[in-house]
């Protein structure tokens, strides 16, 4: 395992930063669809799963998972989200990153776990229903309608509670699926 980051290093985070954002955002269009949008955080992961697992077989030092999740949080602001999506971009990366470089980025049940506790960056988007929530309740009121809104709003208050759960298990189910693919098609492939 490597020290130091290294420009490959960079380009090679920044790549799968695009690839597992193009997916993730090409999926979370499901969320104009209010339940959709309240089942985000379970989905989400499962989708994001391949990229990330592909992502894992290309790091060799701590700082990339890192710097996905501050990418990723700093793409999510810039799409109109607030700035939580950085904060929690960051701390659950750095988390991630902690807890993969206890398997050396190659341990298969570590790069799980790994992946659950990455996929909950995504708590960063709802944190406005708790830390805003008139503000942000009249910023989606003006963006996707009173109606909406009302349904979103309504089933956030009875599940909100699941949303890290959501968020972890979405990770562990997309770990899977990803490790899968791996196995099945980019080893095969030469991708992994």
């Amino acid at each position: 395992m490597k020290e130091h980051l290294q420009t490959k290093d960079l380009i090679t985070t920044g790549i799968f930063t695009a690839i597992y954002f193009i997916l993730f955002f090409a999926v979370g269009m499901l969320g104009y669809i209010p339940i959709f949008f309240i089942l985000l955080p379970f989905i989400l992961p499962i989708i994001s799963g391949i990229p990330f697992m592909l992502f894992l077989t290309k790091v060799k030092c701590f700082g990339m998972v890192s710097i996905m999740g501050m990418i990723l949080g700093i793409l999510m602001t810039l799409t109109g989200h607030t700035y939580t999506p950085i904060i929690s971009g960051v701390i659950f990366g750095i988390l991630a990153d902690l807890i993969l470089k206890l398997g050396a980025y190659k341990s298969k049940k570590i790069s799980i776990f790994g992946y659950g506790i990455f996929s909950m960056w995504l708590l960063g988007m709802l944190a406005p229903f708790w830390l805003m929530k008139d503000s942000f309740e009249r910023i989606m009121k003006d963006s996707m309608g009173s109606e909406y809104t009302k349904i979103v709003f309504e089933l956030f208050d009875k599940i909100f509670w699941y949303f890290p759960l959501m968020a972890f298990l979405g990770g562990i189910i997309g770990a899977f699926f990803g490790l899968k693919m791996l196995k099945k098609h980019f080893k095969r492939a030469g991708i992994a």
